[in-house]
């Protein structure tokens, strides 16, 4: 998932969330930015879920491409030079 992936318009909603106070005391003082860094954690952590997902929900097609590909090899097995 890209940040792209996501309405960057979309308004900001305030929330509360709890963190650890050492993380939070060497973050602070790093000046790292909490919103925009745990926005891109987001963003990453869906990116994992939904490709988690993508192969759960296609689990049967993949096996299913292997074992033709094991019996079969691919379409291309006769045309390539390597």
């Amino acid at each position: 998932m890209r940040m792209s992936d996501f309405d960057p318009t979309a308004p900001k909603k305030p929330t509360n969330l709890s963190v650890n106070g050492d993380l939070l005391a060497q973050a602070r003082e790093h000046n790292i930015n909490l919103s925009s860094t745990l926005e891109r954690a987001l963003v990453e952590t869906l990116r994992l879920k939904r490709r988690e997902r993508w192969i759960a929900e296609n689990q049967a097609a993949i096996g299913a491409y292997n074992e033709h590909v094991e019996k079969n090899g691919v379409f291309s097995d006769d045309v390539r030079s390597f």
